[in-house]
């Protein structure tokens, strides 16, 4: 893998982990008031959630680059099978 793919694929895990991170901690106001939704949270939390993100992804990160480094997985062997069809 290179750099430029390393880069794209932390990138969609990143944005993909981040929204199964966003509803933690999600706390919402009694009393709201006017123009404001039900549903507002009183405090996201968006540096915690970032940080967070960011580790879990680069767990994830490092087993795909992994993974694609062991060649357990030979994803050029999929791709010239693919060819063949």
């Amino acid at each position: 893998m290179n750099w430029v793919s390393g880069i794209v694929v932390f990138t969609i895990t990143w944005w993909v982990v981040l929204f199964a991170v966003l509803p933690w901690r999600v706390t919402t106001k009694d009393a709201k008031g006017r123009g404001e939704m039900a549903g507002a949270p009183d405090n996201p939390h968006l540096l915690y959630k970032a940080l967070w993100t960011t580790i879990i992804s680069t767990v994830i990160f490092v087993a795909i680059y992994a993974l694609i480094a062991s060649d357990l997985i030979s994803f050029q062997d999929m791709a010239d099978r693919m060819g063949r069809y």
